[in-house]
C-alpha cells in the first residue's frame, strides 16, 4: 500500500501542452497585432515572391514541413486517445472456486469501499477509483481528512478492516492500494 501525493503523468503532459499552445497563440497574436516582422507590415503577404521562389527550389524543405506536420498529427492523436481512455475498471473477474468466474461491477466495489472508508473517524470525504486489469485490479483512494484526524490512525483503519473486506468480496489475495490524503479546510474558531 502506498500513501503519497504525486501528480499524475498525464496531468503533467496536459499542463505542458496547454502552456506551449498558449505561448504559440500569444506570440502569434502579438505578431498579428503589431503588424511587424515576421509579417513585414499589415498589407504585405506572409511570403514575398522571392521567398516563395527560394523555398520552392529547396526540395528538402517541403519534406521537412510534411514530416513536422505529420509528427504533430501523430502526437495530437496520441494525446486524444490518452484523454478518451477509460481510467476506471468496469468489472473485476472473481474466481468462484468451482472453475467458473463471476464479474463484480467496479462501481459496486468502489461504492462499498467509499462507504466504509467514509465512515471512519476523521474522514470528511472519500473518493475511490478502481484501476488496473480485470484479473489484477488496484484501488486509488482520495481522502479528505478532518482537521483533528491523525493520518496514521486513518491509514491503519483502512489497511485493516476496510481493505480486508474489499479483498474478500472480490476474492483477491492482494489488492494494491494508493491512498492520497488531503486535510479539509477549516476556519479558525474565535475565542472570546
Amino acid at each position: 500500500m502506498k500513501a503519497h501525493a504525486n501528480a499524475q503523468p498525464l496531468g503533467t503532459v496536459n499542463r505542458i501542452l496547454l502552456a506551449l499552445v498558449a505561448l504559440v497563440l500569444l506570440a502569434g497574436g502579438a505578431a498579428l497585432l503589431t503588424g511587424r516582422r515576421p509579417l513585414e507590415g499589415r498589407r504585405a503577404p506572409l511570403l514575398s515572391a522571392a521567398r516563395r521562389r527560394h523555398w520552392h527550389a529547396e526540395g528538402w524543405w517541403w519534406w521537412a514541413v510534411v514530416a513536422v506536420l505529420g509528427l504533430c498529427v501523430l502526437l495530437a492523436l496520441w494525446w486524444l486517445s490518452a484523454q478518451l481512455r477509460r481510467s476506471r475498471l468496469p468489472a473485476v473477474l472473481v474466481d468462484t472456486g468451482d472453475g467458473a468466474f463471476a464479474l463484480l461491477r467496479g462501481r459496486a466495489l468502489e461504492e462499498a469501499v467509499a462507504v466504509e472508508a467514509g465512515a471512519l473517524d476523521g474522514v470528511a470525504h472519500c473518493r475511490v477509483a478502481l484501476r488496473g486489469r480485470r484479473t489484477a485490479p488496484a484501488l486509488r483512494l482520495d481522502l479528505r481528512l478532518e482537521p483533528h484526524a491523525v493520518p496514521a490512525d486513518v491509514l491503519a483503519s483502512l489497511a485493516g478492516p476496510v481493505l480486508d473486506h474489499a479483498r474478500a468480496s472480490a476474492g483477491l489475495a492482494e489488492l494494491p492500494t494508493e491512498i492520497r490524503f488531503q486535510v479539509a479546510d477549516h476556519r479558525a474558531q474565535r475565542v472570546s
